[in-house]
């Protein structure tokens, strides 16, 4: 029997057939491993990151006159970490240059206090719309402008009285009447004191930022200035007549003086300390100087010398003018001194209550 033979051409495609059929097998073993690699290679599959916006509120400030309670601007997306003083910086900017920061006073209520600069608005916020009364703060000038305008003037114009000009006294009275010597060491005295103040407020205090209005330094002003030349006018005129006691009682007065003097200007260099302490609890105490001392009786010695360089300086020129002004001013000091006290004795229930404001023992 003779077998058929199959054409080569059917031979050759059988054979492909077959052959595929057995490779397919092993190109999809390969194809799945190479995406396995791939798929370890790029670590865990994880959905993408949802981004969280963080919402920030915004205030928004109505600024009303005080008086007539009409609006007058509105300053809108205030941040809720700015304070007051950028509040008033974008109110010049809207506003108008006429109203400076240190110039805008900002209130709560019509006739509440003023709210200072630091203020965070965030704090005074009751919803997202804060509403602020406007107040003219007057002209303004800075503390130590006030301080070394006030400090200048006695300083001159005590000279001015002292050199004797004709168009203040008697140009014969004068060349007649010689000077007895307090009046030059009152001249000496007095212009010690300014002196003093005047560097004091360029080299020791720190002087805060803040500005107060025009008028009050034109007041200020007004009561040194013209205390100086009262009291000036007297010490200097050809009729002066000395202290009754003679030199030993310029002596003594113009030795406590120097001391209270001394003392004012320690007390101020300690306080100065304390302050850049940052501790506001804590209080200045005696220290090695015995001009520190004074800080175990009273809350503050530096009036409690400013006062007795000004008493003493009474004893040493008896003069009306003077014993008049250092009433004044220890009536003052007095006030100011009473109102430390009290705020260190609220800061610190530990505070000995064993001190006195201004003078030990008494007041």
């Amino acid at each position: 029997m003779f077998r058929r033979h199959k054409p080569a051409s059917e031979h050759k495609r059988n054979h492909g057939i077959h052959g595929s059929a057995l490779s397919m097998p092993h190109n999809d073993i390969r194809t799945f491993f190479n995406l396995s690699q791939l798929v370890l290679s790029a670590g865990h599959l994880r959905p993408p990151p949802l981004l969280r916006h963080s919402k920030i509120t915004y205030f928004e400030v109505e600024i009303l006159d005080a008086q007539s309670k009409k609006q007058i601007c509105v300053v809108d997306k205030i941040p809720p970490s700015s304070t007051l003083l950028d509040v008033k910086h974008k109110f010049h900017k809207v506003s108008g240059p006429q109203w400076y920061p240190s110039r805008i006073g900002l209130r709560l209520e019509c006739n509440g206090p003023y709210l200072k600069d630091s203020a965070n608005i965030k704090s005074l916020a009751a919803s997202s719309i804060i509403t602020l009364y406007f107040t003219d703060m007057g002209q303004q000038v800075t503390w130590t402008t006030v301080f070394l305008t006030e400090y200048t003037g006695p300083l001159l114009i005590y000279l001015l009285f002292y050199l004797r000009f004709s168009s203040i006294y008697d140009a014969k009275e004068s060349a007649r009447s010689l000077r007895h010597p307090v009046v030059h060491l009152a001249c000496i005295c007095h212009c010690l004191h300014y002196i003093r103040h005047l560097l004091e407020t360029l080299f020791v205090h720190k002087i805060s930022e803040g500005h107060t209005p025009l008028k009050n330094m034109i007041k200020g002003c007004t009561f040194y200035w013209g205390f100086t030349s009262w009291i000036a006018y007297y010490i200097n005129h050809p009729q002066y007549t000395p202290p009754s006691f003679g030199n030993k009682q310029v002596s003594f007065a113009a030795l406590v003086f120097l001391v209270c003097e001394a003392g004012n200007h320690f007390i101020n260099v300690a306080l100065v300390h304390q302050n850049q302490s940052g501790n506001k609890t804590s209080f200045p105490s005696p220290s090695i100087n015995p001009f520190t001392w004074l800080f175990t009786l009273v809350s503050c010695p530096n009036y409690t010398y400013e006062v007795g360089s000004w008493m003493s300086f009474t004893v040493m020129t008896q003069t009306l003018p003077v014993g008049v002004f250092a009433l004044l001013m220890a009536i003052q000091m007095a006030q100011w001194a009473r109102k430390k006290h009290q705020l260190y004795l609220k800061r610190c229930t530990m505070y000995s209550w064993r001190k006195t404001a201004l003078i030990p023992f008494v007041l």
